[in-house]
């Protein structure tokens, strides 16, 4: 009998450790980017539901690759994007323990379905008691709400988050949230197209699976061992341990995942008839796209009609945004 082989997972996986279930259905978005290069106040994030996928012929306008200049077929995911309320006005102040909600500010007609899901906590307060605290605000933030009905889903419950805002001073920002307090935006009036953002998801559950299918490990032969689906070694016999690194069985799927780098590739309305984004009889497990939507390049996380959050480009945010050139698109 040879030397027991210690399987060890594929690359890059132990990034991901522990892979534990997500406590939400709804990703949470932790760090967000700082436009220092203006002056205006931006809201930095929007949201949709996944509906399908198709593929995109277009030509390739990347610089420096083997198929610059030529057709390039890629998959492209269709997310519905519905408006979404500006419910209300969050500011942070900051000290060495962190940041401290210091006031919240809600829009007066708020929809009733969205009503009864907000908190009302001690330190909401009326807009003059807000501004005369903006000297030792840090962070302002806009809080948020899109209702799964307007993207055509059954669900009733509403999404509530807080969307960052960058740009400017604190007192520009608050006064441009003061401004679009309790009205609603889509998705143009954030992104545009050809730009690149960040998606946030939870990720296709797929419960209980073993160290083959969870970390990819070889399978032993079938004559060395009384089983084949299993590590070959767990460590060694002393120091009697087990290590983090080596696979185990677990949770498989339903982790929160960011997937940086997405380029917008349409950005659309399903009533103009620009572009017709519709299969015959709608997408497997979603059905007709109503409204605005957009197409992403490459692939979401998440299984269909399930939340997606787009923030803006955290990573190499480009210069220049430069709009794809879309030759068609294949449903």
């Amino acid at each position: 009998m040879g030397a027991r082989k210690r399987h060890s997972p594929r690359r890059g996986s132990l990034a991901y450790s522990p892979r534990i279930r997500a406590k939400s259905m709804e990703a949470r978005i932790r760090a967000w980017p700082k436009l220092a290069a203006t002056d205006e106040p931006k809201i930095l994030a929007h949201c949709g539901f996944k509906a399908g996928c198709i593929q995109i012929v277009s030509i390739d306008d990347r610089d420096k690759v083997p198929n610059a200049g030529k057709q390039l077929v890629s998959l492209g995911t269709v997310l519905v994007t519905p408006p979404v309320l500006i419910l209300g006005i969050r500011g942070y102040s900051k000290d060495h323990d962190g940041l401290h909600a210091e006031f919240d500010v809600y829009a007066e007609d708020i929809p009733k379905n969205i009503a009864k899901e907000i908190t009302i906590r001690n330190i909401e307060g009326s807009m003059q008691s807000a501004e005369s605290r903006l000297g030792r605000i840090r962070e302002i933030y806009a809080i948020v709400a899109v209702s799964p009905r307007a993207a055509g889903l059954e669900q009733k419950k509403p999404y509530i988050f807080e969307a960052s805002v960058s740009g400017g001073d604190i007192q520009k920002q608050f006064t441009h949230l003061k401004e679009l307090l309790g009205k609603e935006i889509k998705i143009n009036q954030i992104f545009e197209t050809g730009a690149t953002i960040d998606v946030a998801a939870i990720t296709k559950g797929h419960g209980w699976q073993g160290v083959l299918k969870r970390w990819n490990v070889k399978k032993k032969q079938h004559k060395s061992r009384k089983t084949v689906r299993e590590v070959g070694s767990l460590g060694p016999i002393s120091p009697q341990s087990v290590m983090y690194t080596v696979p185990r069985a677990g949770q498989f799927g339903f982790h929160q995942r960011t997937e940086y780098d997405k380029r917008i590739m349409i950005m659309g309305n399903t009533e103009s008839d620009e572009i017709k984004i519709n299969p015959d009889g709608g997408y497997k497990h979603f059905g007709l796209v109503k409204g605005d939507f957009i197409v992403l390049k490459g692939s979401v996380p998440g299984t269909y009609k399930r939340l997606i959050k787009l923030r803006s480009q955290i990573r190499n945010a480009p210069n220049k945004v430069i709009k794809p050139n879309i030759l068609e698109v294949v449903i």
